[in-house]
């Protein structure tokens, strides 16, 4: 997503995002002040043969006009999260969740760069919902360089900011999965193909890739570095500058996750378009062999190309989720509102080992899968019932319908 700015009142964020439950550690409201917020691209690097993560922090105004302060110093910091709870988004996509969600599978996640403090970072998180402690001294967390060594790379805030949403929303929908991280050293394309390569070969039953880039002529040269191994499925968020196909997110290969916007009314849930949700017609690569006998790429005009998203899931800022990091970012530590596609790739990553699947092409565009079909809203294509450029397939309901059966509270 470009920089061009959405102002809130973090009150209006406060009221807009609805949490559906509320862990005992976080009932203290959070003390905020009533500024302006925008939307603000982590990642903002789109240069040829650099791949930019897909993150998107609501930032209050004043703060994000400030330099990155030094690593563990900060000028603003937010004691307590706004945002969903686990158990909260759990319930919007009908997944059985709980204590257990996930157990005996792994979730790998690749990133570019470091982010010193995600164990500590990631231990805060789970204190604060009252989750299952994922450390590395029980075994559940792992944090790798590309080639699956323990000297990692040098720290880039706003790649930090974007592990940290990816481990700990991760966790967040399947507290009981183990999670490796791979950090690559760099976001070049080479390096990551080699940590998607550690990846693959970690036992993990997903790889969740929150980042991307503009299409490019031979792209499809690489398609084999993003492969899944057998009974692996591998995530691509599908980018957060509205209708235009991104890759790896349009390769045959992967599953192109795009985003949304939730709303609740009473215990209905809604989505509708998030404007800045990736997904497009690919300028290169060829439809899957699922997407064709269903008819998806005519559907969605693109001919005989591959058409993106696959399937969607939360993604607006503005109805985001609460990320802790003390690595600074702008100046701030603590709880930070985040959401992008980056959101989206690793909370269904989390859904599908919670359901203990393979999710494949053949399974998207079948018809053993429930969906909530988004028909509201537009990213530059428009939403309608069926497959569309703007949220594929929909969002995957994996038990329950759109209703949502616990009170819904604010924070």
């Amino acid at each position: 997503m470009s920089c061009a700015t959405r102002r809130w009142s973090l009150l209006a964020i406060v009221t807009a995002v609805i949490p559906l439950g509320l862990s005992s550690a976080a009932h203290a409201a959070p003390a905020t002040p009533n500024t302006a917020l925008q939307s603000h691209a982590a990642c903002a690097d789109n240069r040829p043969g650099l791949a930019h993560c897909l993150a998107d922090v609501m930032m209050p105004t004043a703060v994000t006009a400030l330099t990155v302060a030094p690593h563990g110093r900060s000028s603003v910091t937010y004691p307590n999260p706004v945002g969903w709870t686990p158990s909260a988004l759990a319930n919007v996509y009908g997944i059985h969740w709980g204590s257990t969600a996930g157990a005996t599978k792994k979730i790998a996640i690749v990133d570019a760069y470091n982010s010193p403090t995600i164990a500590a970072d990631l231990a805060t998180f789970s204190t604060t919902y009252g989750l299952h402690q994922c450390t590395v001294a029980n075994g559940c967390f792992t944090k790798v360089n590309q080639n699956g060594g323990a000297t990692m790379p040098a720290t880039d805030v706003g790649w930090a900011l974007e592990i940290n949403l990816d481990v700990e929303w991760a966790h967040a929908i399947a507290p009981a999965a183990k999670i490796e991280l791979v950090e690559a050293s760099s976001a070049s394309f080479s390096d990551l193909m080699t940590a998607e390569n550690t990846a693959r070969n970690s036992g993990a039953q997903v790889i969740s890739n929150s980042w991307g880039a503009s299409e490019f002529a031979g792209e499809a040269s690489l398609d084999d570095a993003w492969t899944p191994g057998a009974g692996q499925t591998v995530f691509f968020a599908a980018g957060d500058s509205g209708v235009g196909a991104e890759y790896p997110s349009s390769d045959p290969n992967v599953v192109s996750v795009g985003g949304t916007n939730v709303h609740v009314n009473g215990k209905t849930v809604t989505e509708t378009a998030w404007s800045g949700g990736g997904g497009g017609c690919s300028a290169y690569e060829a439809a899957t062999v699922a997407q064709k006998a269903l008819g998806t790429e005519a559907q969605a005009g693109c001919g005989t190309k591959r058409a993106t998203p696959d399937l969607s899931a939360i993604a607006d800022p503005a109805t985001g989720v609460g990320v802790y990091t003390t690595t600074a970012y702008s100046g701030v530590t603590g709880w930070l509102v985040v959401g992008g596609t980056s959101l989206a790739s690793p909370v269904v990553a989390a859904t599908t080992v919670d359901n203990g699947v393979t999710l494949t092409p053949a399974m998207i565009y079948g018809s053993t899968m429930s969906w909530r079909d988004v028909t509201a809203g537009t990213n530059g294509a428009p939403c309608r019932t069926g497959y569309d450029l703007c949220s594929g397939r929909g969002t995957w309901l994996t038990a329950r319908n759109s209703v949502v059966p616990v009170p819904v509270k604010l924070y």
